[in-house]
């Protein structure tokens, strides 16, 4: 890991079951509210417009690819577009860590969808990084397409989601999100959100004494994921 997390000074209060209970009840109310919401975020994504995109070319491990092909017969696909720093040895430690999470993906297959990782490396150090780290999933390079930097994550740029339609040999983008816009995609804020110290960053609104670090302190870095999860960690199949 990274760092230590820091000793706090306080913790919470203690009180009787009745009034915990009455205290997570009253917070159950905003919660299923926040449920209620995203349910609605959601109806309202699967309304949203579509925009046909040309047929980009990009670079898989066995070549060239269409676009079309990396739905590998599904009708949606979902790309991670993860950082590139040319000349690095260690990449993004955010998308490396976002990444690494996805080591099961074939429940998208009933649902006719597929998840890849789209970089800008070229594709023999882009999968060279993906072994190193451990990494799962399938990864295509856009390094000589224009199909990154046109679904916003372009050399020298950050990270992205997108989310495609197919209709025969015709592909549509459908969604778009970066930043923190990628946390709902991601099991690793949600479980730090539960814990009664929380994300343990100093911009959160925490109470006086919870202990603070600086934000990504606590991230795993590319060399924690290759460690862990790499070739040697004994956590491959």
């Amino acid at each position: 890991m990274t760092s230590t997390a820091p000793q706090p000074t306080a913790l919470p209060p203690v009180t009787d079951e009745a009034q915990w209970r009455q205290a997570l009840a009253d917070l159950r109310v905003r919660e299923k509210a926040a449920t209620r919401e995203l349910d609605a975020i959601a109806a309202q994504r699967r309304r949203l417009p579509m925009v046909q995109l040309p047929d980009y070319t990009l670079v898989g491990a066995d070549g060239p690819v269409r676009l079309v092909d990396l739905f590998d017969g599904k009708h949606q696909l979902v790309t991670y577009h993860h950082m590139w720093f040319p000349g690095e040895e260690w990449q993004c430690g955010g998308c490396t860590g976002f990444t690494s999470q996805f080591t099961r993906l074939d429940f998208l297959q009933p649902y006719d969808a597929r998840f890849v990782v789209v970089t800008q490396g070229p594709i023999d150090e882009a999968l060279a990084y993906r072994e190193k780290v451990g990494n799962r999933m399938t990864w295509y390079s856009t390094a000589d397409s224009p199909f990154g930097q046109d679904m916003g994550a372009g050399p020298g740029e950050g990270f992205a989601v997108n989310v495609f339609l197919r209709d025969g040999d015709t592909v549509y983008r459908t969604w778009h999100t970066d930043g923190r816009g990628t946390e709902q995609l991601s099991h690793f804020f949600p479980l730090l959100d539960i814990l009664p110290w929380g994300r343990m960053e100093e911009w959160q609104d925490s109470p006086e004494g919870w202990p603070r670090t600086p934000a990504y302190e606590g991230w795993e870095g590319s060399k924690d994921i290759a460690r862990l999860y790499g070739p040697g960690s004994g956590h491959r199949d």
